[in-house]
């Protein structure tokens, strides 16, 4: 795996915790953020559990930094995803606090929808002789299936006594799981959060591992953009000029567009030139992933919210083979319509058929599937009433995405990644 971006400059990194209950992945934020010297001293002293029978400061808790509901602080778990933010004179940092236990998978999935990279903490003194748990893997393969980087955190290596022995064991286990899902060169380190052993120092306590502490790792981590040139703007707002033209406003999901250019607008697929690109900074030549702008062109074409402006290689679909994280405790029905959003794009939807469902203990591919339940990860065939882009989540992530709504209740019953569209 590259660390670095094509230009040595890394950018921001989006980046989870993820693993099992307890495996200290609260504990590992709170240790990179005071470390980094990201907590004031109001917060240190928050989190400072006060020694009983006296008004002294005794250990920091550092879970206690994101878990900040009473019903986490009085479970000792995390419920719900905790977003923080640091930086080092090398990077900047957005953290998400995923949830471990299997009930709140559905947070963690949200969190990953916005994150280049996966820290993925294993509890060694609890694995020790033992396989990796069924969450442990469930996360492995979201992060797969979301794209992102995977380092692995082996924890709490000091209640092992710093075992080289222990940490090969669990980094083997995992490395099988990765042949499986085809996660590409995993990153293994080993640590002790609460202690900050090798998370933003290096400890003398690993002799035997000659790889850098993990905010070293995080630092250089290449977070690559998009395709350039692939541009992509779900329409979200139809703005009358007062000359009389037309400009539509939305945030640029992918790629660069420029005055002069042709694009297309799906899915009518009519073609037009770019005129104009404003902003409330006032005109550009050209914008980028991530603005916000209003698009002119030079000619009256039918656009509307829910349509896309795109660069002229963009298509369309009406069927295509997803990958699906079920998230509604209602489970699916076969026959049973739902409602998918792209972007600012909805239409209906019917999962027209299981091609498998990922068993968690063995992560093998069940073909034989008829439901999907919560938490379920399935591959799944779609077909849609109206054309969505065809665009799939392996090359552009920002359009490749969907969720599935069911109409009845309004709940959000399934995300999913485009893989392969008809």
């Amino acid at each position: 795996m590259s660390l670095l971006s094509d230009d040595g400059e890394p950018g921001v990194l989006r980046f989870i915790t993820a693993g099992s209950v307890d495996d200290g992945k609260s504990t590992l934020i709170g240790r990179l953020l005071f470390d980094s010297k990201g907590l004031l001293r109001d917060q240190v002293a928050a989190i400072s559990k006060v020694r009983t029978g006296s008004n002294e400061e005794g250990e920091i808790d550092l879970a206690l930094v994101t878990d900040g509901l009473e019903s986490e602080r009085e479970q000792g778990i995390t419920i719900d995803v905790a977003y923080r933010y640091f930086a080092t004179p090398r990077r900047s940092f957005i953290i998400a606090d995923a949830p471990g236990h299997e009930q709140y998978t559905r947070n963690m999935v949200t969190a990953a929808s916005n994150a280049d990279a996966a820290v993925i903490l294993i509890d060694a003194s609890r694995l020790a002789g033992k396989g990796l748990k069924a969450q442990t893997r469930r996360h492995a393969t979201i992060a797969k299936l979301m794209g992102l980087k995977v380092i692995v955190a082996i924890n709490k290596m000091d209640l092992t006594g710093w075992s080289s022995a222990v940490f090969e064991e669990i980094r083997d286990n995992f490395a099988r799981v990765a042949r499986t899902l085809g996660i590409e060169d995993p990153i293994y380190v080993p640590i002790a959060a609460k202690h900050g052993d090798n998370v933003a120092r290096r400890t003398p306590h690993t002799p035997w591992y000659d790889g850098p502490p993990l905010l070293e790792i995080l630092e250089n981590l290449d977070a690559a953009r998009s395709d350039v040139g692939v541009f992509r703007l779900p329409v979200q707002r139809v703005i009358r000029m007062p000359e009389g033209a037309r400009a539509y406003a939305g945030r640029i999901a992918s790629g660069d567009v420029s005055v002069g250019q042709e694009i297309t607008v799906l899915p009518s697929g009519q073609t037009a030139v770019v005129e104009a690109i404003r902003s409330f900074d006032g005109a550009f030549s050209d914008a980028t992933e991530g603005q916000s702008v209003s698009i002119v062109l030079d000619r009256d074409v039918d656009v509307s919210r829910g349509d896309t402006l795109a660069s002229t290689e963009a298509r369309t679909t009406r069927a295509f083979v997803a990958d699906l994280c079920w998230l509604d405790e209602e489970p699916w029905e076969k026959g049973r319509r739902y409602l998918l959003k792209q972007g600012s794009r909805t239409t209906q939807a019917l999962i027209d058929g299981i091609v498998f469902v990922r068993e968690m203990t063995e992560l093998a591919e069940v073909g034989e599937a008829t439901g999907l339940k919560l938490n379920d990860i399935a591959s799944v065939r779609v077909k849609l009433r109206d054309p969505i882009l065809a665009d799939t989540y392996a090359e552009r992530p920002a359009t490749g995405a969907f969720v599935l709504i069911d109409a009845a209740s309004n709940q959000t019953a399934a995300a999913g990644m485009i893989r392969e569209a008809a």
